[in-house]
């Protein structure tokens, strides 16, 4: 099982962006799907493989339809469009009035994204932007079906303590109840902090610290450069060597540890370098 679902508390950390550049990094096939109640931003900032723009209708909207009869992993396949570069997709909702399409179908996603990386014919771990969450967004709903949930967070002393917050009150919902640092329950609860390289290391251990002393159940599990520059390129909106941007490197090696971490037993095949926008050279 590998639905790894990154989602933020408030603001606007960069979710999207951290969960586009770990899909175009992932050690094997990975597939992106943009699962944010409030609606998708891939649409509006990519552009697809064919050079147009992505179609809105295919995606969570298509994929709602077809739910309602029964879902079988393979099936996702054929609400997905690859983007120029090749990472393939699932589209997000237009808006938040949509989701109420999605209604009580959810789990029955969570079910579908965890069990397509052991697909007979074509498996591929699910990487999941879920946006921004609160107790009643129902993404949390595909929470219970993820080898990893990863908060993602800038390092303001407000943004931390609201992750804090966020990190104890899922523990509480998926692990029922307070746990310290021997004892993380599944789904892994980690934390992921954008920030400046320069001062990342010394940030990890005060919020490790602040983690455990909270109980949250959850712990820093990488740091992803706070690189507007590699975000431009990540989105298409500006040129240059994207496998050299702070951001994908930094990416790269939150990938390969959570790989080496949590994926012993999934296959690691080899991947070529990252030489455009959003999973070029994949």
């Amino acid at each position: 099982m590998a639905l790894i679902a990154l989602a933020a508390d408030k603001g606007s950390p960069g979710v999207t962006t951290a969960a586009v550049a770990l899909a175009a990094v992932w050690p094997r096939r990975s597939l992106l799907a943009e699962t944010d109640p409030a609606g998708g931003d891939l649409v509006y900032r990519s552009a697809a493989a064919h050079g147009g723009q992505l179609n809105p209708n295919i995606g969570m909207l298509s994929i709602a339809a077809t739910a309602r009869r029964g879902l079988v992993p393979d099936q996702l396949w054929d609400h997905v469009q690859p983007l120029s570069g090749g990472l393939e997709v699932v589209v997000g909702l237009g808006n938040a009035e949509q989701a109420a399409g999605l209604a009580g179908l959810w789990p029955t996603l969570g079910h579908a994204f965890a069990s397509l990386a052991d697909s007979p014919n074509a498996p591929a771990d699910v990487i999941a932007d879920c946006g921004r969450i609160s107790g009643d967004t129902p993404a949390v709903e595909l929470f219970p079906h993820a080898a990893l949930v990863l908060l993602i967070s800038r390092t303001e002393p407000e943004a931390i303590a609201r992750v804090r917050d966020r990190a104890a009150a899922l523990s509480a919902k998926l692990h029922g109840g307070p746990r310290g640092a021997a004892s993380l329950g599944n789904p892994v609860i980690g934390v992921v902090l954008v920030a400046d390289p320069g001062t990342a290391g010394k940030l990890v251990n005060q919020v490790n610290d602040m983690l455990v002393h909270a109980q949250t159940g959850a712990r820093v599990v990488g740091t992803i450069a706070d690189d507007p520059a590699g975000a431009e390129q990540l989105a298409g909106r500006k040129r240059g060597r994207l496998d050299k941007s702070l951001l994908i490197r930094s990416a790269r090696k939150v990938a390969a540890d959570l790989y080496q971490q949590y994926g012993a037993a999934w296959a690691v095949p080899q991947q070529g370098p990252v030489t455009g926008h959003a999973g070029a050279g994949r």
